[in-house]
């Protein structure tokens, strides 16, 4: 379907040919005809179908057919991430290029002050996150006493991320449902999606394209089994090999990320860093400069796996096997957005290659497994340096004379051993004590490990991980570690799981045993001595040897209250009888 035949001005017919699009989508196909009519509509498709174009055109279209002059806030947009504002606002811009209509973004981790200002000089369209706008709102600065179109984006990543009750606030301020027109987009449409929706919408219309668990159909998919050691020289044979226009390189962790940027960095490969320590202007300007063709790999965490979009990527690498299924579907939809196609590669190794099984059955297919018929890049970058610590406990670097030991400090990727990081320490002495090399008594040096193949490789993880290695879950006593137990069930023979001592057999007790597994350690019992026994006479069970009977000696009458002998304290239990006898 072309953008003619939906009705829109004929000024945003224009500013969409502008950007370079001439048919619709299948989600803009499906929803914007009911958009446009002002029904209330959830929309679900996955990222990069244009579901932002959905809502703005919505907006703009209505505006412009209602003759609405501007200068008040008409339109709300709220977003779960600061990146993901910035974009929506600049599609806004490109919309509005034939029109009078104004847009502004709000979010923190910016200076304040100026986008106050902003808001001061008026904005038709405001895009935000929800912490922000609740800071306007609460400051009189964000009125939306005129509002008239309220959107949720991302509304599933919205929740994810702990923005409801946030959410609800914002919709607490604005206009009754009656009077606006609520569209939420969001990439998945779960039960809580659908609980705002019921309660803040309209009789919504549902408008589903395809699940979020299919994996985008144009995006070529590769998979590499190689070790810990061979993943950055496989990655830069990728990079060099490839014809990459900009690829995104994702990583688990921060540091991973951080350590990757360094090697690529001293192997000659211009590349930007992007994780949640990196400050929003410079977030800003390194997107920019992607998006610009200064910088052609990021390496980042998956906190730019939604709500990062970015032009013509044509290249996803996994560096790390992510350890949620979803996200691999996500990191993946950063290329193939807006028909066009791309190409993913997965590089499996020991540390995450147990996550490969659970995103294969959640992808509903076996990801291709690339030959290696290629010599590998050479790394000539060495290990990053590893700062010290300081030693939060004593006020002086951890590790004290030897300048401070990092636990974390190595050979980045397999490389280096445990001594790396560490400060500089004095030989041992010799046997003579003067200093100096010490003889070896260990026996010979290990031998170094047998590099596997590809096939070997393979055969260890489908003994490791179940035959099918990505199909049906492996069965129970097998696979991964041991099968699940059942409540109550122990190990054959009484054995303790953990070592320990053996279970006593037939309950038996030691002389002298408290019956709760305390010994008395021959000094009486806990609360004096008890009734019917005379003072030093120890209970009869204890007396006794084994293999012998011989009943305890009972008195005939129970005596009074005995008074405490000559220099001994009473107790508290014999101070407390003698002053009910006083009574007495």
């Amino acid at each position: 379907m072309r953008f003619e035949s939906l009705n829109l001005d004929q000024k945003l017919i224009d500013a969409v040919h502008a950007m370079g699009y001439e048919r619709c989508t299948p989600v803009q196909e499906q929803a914007l005809p009911e958009c446009l009519t002002g029904q209330d509509v959830m929309a679900q498709a996955q990222t990069g179908t244009g579901k932002t174009a959905v809502f703005l055109l919505t907006i703009l279209n209505r505006m412009i057919t209602s003759n609405d002059p501007g200068g008040s806030l008409r339109a709300l947009i709220v977003v779960p991430t600061r990146e993901l504002a910035v974009q929506v606002e600049e599609q806004a811009v490109l919309l509005c290029k034939f029109l009078h209509y104004r847009s502004v973004s709000i979010y923190g981790g910016v200076g304040y002050d100026e986008q106050e200002r902003a808001l001061a000089a008026g904005a038709e369209i405001v895009v935000g996150t929800p912490g922000r706008m609740i800071d306007f709102i609460k400051s009189g600065k964000l009125k939306l006493g005129t509002l008239s179109f309220f959107v949720i984006d991302e509304a599933d990543r919205m929740f994810d991320m702990g923005f409801t009750e946030d959410v609800k606030y914002i919709l607490s301020k604005a206009p009754d449902k009656e009077k606006r027109q609520t569209i939420m987009v969001s990439a998945t449409l779960d039960d809580r999606v659908r609980h705002v929706a019921y309660q803040y919408m309209r009789e919504a219309v549902e408008v589903e394209i395809e699940p979020d668990q299919i994996t985008v159909e144009k995006v070529t998919q590769h998979l590499f089994h190689v070790s810990l050691e061979e993943k950055i020289p496989l990655l830069l044979t990728l990079l060099r090999r490839e014809n990459m226009e900009r690829a995104i390189i994702f990583c688990n962790m921060k540091r991973t990320v951080e350590d990757v940027g360094y090697k690529l960095d001293g192997n000659g490969i211009k590349a930007e860093v992007l994780t949640g320590d990196v400050d929003q202007k410079k977030r800003l300007k390194i997107i920019e400069r992607m998006k610009n063709g200064e910088v052609h790999v990021l390496v980042a965490t998956d906190v730019a796996a939604r709500g990062l979009h970015i032009d013509n990527i044509s290249h996803v690498i996994n560096f790390d096997i992510p350890a949620d299924a979803p996200n691999y579907v996500h990191r993946i939809g950063r290329t193939a957005r807006a028909g066009a196609t791309g190409v993913a590669y997965t590089i499996a190794c020991e540390r995450h290659v147990e996550n490969l099984p659970a995103i294969e059955r959640y992808i509903d297919m076996k990801i291709d497994v690339a030959p290696m018929d290629f010599e590998m890049a050479e790394d000539v970058s060495g290990n990053r340096p590893r700062g010290r610590r300081p030693d939060t406990r004593g006020g002086r670097p951890s590790g004290g004379r030897d300048g401070g030991r990092d636990r974390h400090s190595g050979g980045g990727f397999g490389g280096g051993g445990r001594g790396e990081g560490r400060g500089e320490r004095r030989p041992p002495p010799s046997r003579d004590g003067r200093g100096g090399p010490r003889p070896e008594t260990r026996g010979p040096a290990p031998k170094p490990k047998k590099e596997m193949s590809e096939e070997q490789r393979m055969e260890l993880y489908r003994n490791k991980y179940g035959d099918s290695f990505g199909g049906k879950a492996p069965e129970q006593g097998t696979g991964m570690g041991h099968g699940p137990r059942h409540a109550g069930e122990r190990p054959a023979g009484g054995e303790r799981k953990h070592g320990g001592q053996p279970p006593r057999q037939g309950g038996e007790r030691k002389p002298g045993d408290h019956p709760r597994g305390r010994r008395n350690r021959g000094k009486g019992p806990r609360h004096g001595k008890p009734q019917g026994l005379e003072q030093g006479q120890k209970q009869g069970h204890a007396e006794q040897k084994p293999g012998t009977h011989k009943p305890a000696h009972k008195p005939a009458h129970k005596p009074a209250h005995k008074p405490a002998e000559p220099g001994k304290k009473k107790g508290i239990i014999s101070k407390i009888f003698g002053i009910f006898n006083k009574k007495k």
